[in-house]
């Protein structure tokens, strides 16, 4: 019950969840595919034998983890290997801040300056807003809307004054603090364009100033 709980809340907030019960097949998840985010049980976490977060840490030392338990000691555990804990009883904004946070801290150091702007784009037919650029990527404020799907691993964003398409790939997901309108950010690099699409969201970028004021693009 509480595992389908917590995957509908992440789901809700645009996450792509899998679900297990047993440690077997936790670790067959696990050997097929990488995951941004691990969320474990603390009793199956610290199992005396071969807890579930030494297969995480055995497959990829540098998934996040959460830890979620009692405050019985399982806190000071979760601590030891570097994972954060949550109590019970679970609140939802917390458990999904601390999941949207716990995998945008593990992502890489930007290589170049972020910049804010406000640019007009179209996310899989979607109108939606570009927030802040960099060379490598962007983040992406998309409206929610019942019918449409959250974007792919990797999505298209079309870019109307460029006259250009660039392909995302999404590193993390965050409900949009104090935003005017119901929406989600989307922080993402870009993957896999044409040496002209780079060139043009490279100018782009250059053409904006270093300062903290936003500017907009229409």
């Amino acid at each position: 019950m509480e595992c389908s709980t917590i995957a509908a809340w992440l789901a809700s907030d645009g996450f792509e969840p899998s679900k297990t019960s047993t440690l077997a097949r936790a670790t067959d998840e696990l050997a097929a595919r990488p995951f941004d985010l691990v969320i474990l049980d603390a009793e199956l976490a610290f199992l005396p034998t071969i807890g579930a977060i030494n297969v995480v840490r055995a497959h990829y030392p540098q998934t996040p983890i959460i830890v979620i338990g009692n405050p019985d000691g399982a806190e000071a555990l979760a601590a030891g290997r570097g994972a954060a804990f949550l109590s019970r009883p679970l609140d939802r904004a917390l458990l999904v801040c601390t999941a949207s946070m716990t995998v945008m801290e593990s992502r890489p150091v930007r290589r170049s300056e972020r910049k804010r702007a406000r640019l007009e784009v179209l996310v899989q037919g979607v109108p939606s807003e570009v927030i802040d650029v960099s060379k490598e990527g962007l983040r992406v404020e998309i409206p929610r809307q019942r019918k449409s799907a959250p974007p792919t691993p990797v999505f298209a964003v079309q870019v109307p004054i460029l006259g250009v398409t660039l392909n995302v790939r999404r590193l993390w997901t965050v409900t949009a603090p104090h935003a005017e309108r119901d929406a989600i950010w989307y922080g993402g690099e870009l993957s896999n364009n044409s040496k002209r699409v780079e060139l043009a969201w490279s100018r782009l970028v250059d053409a904006l100033p270093s300062t903290r004021s936003s500017v907009t693009l229409q």
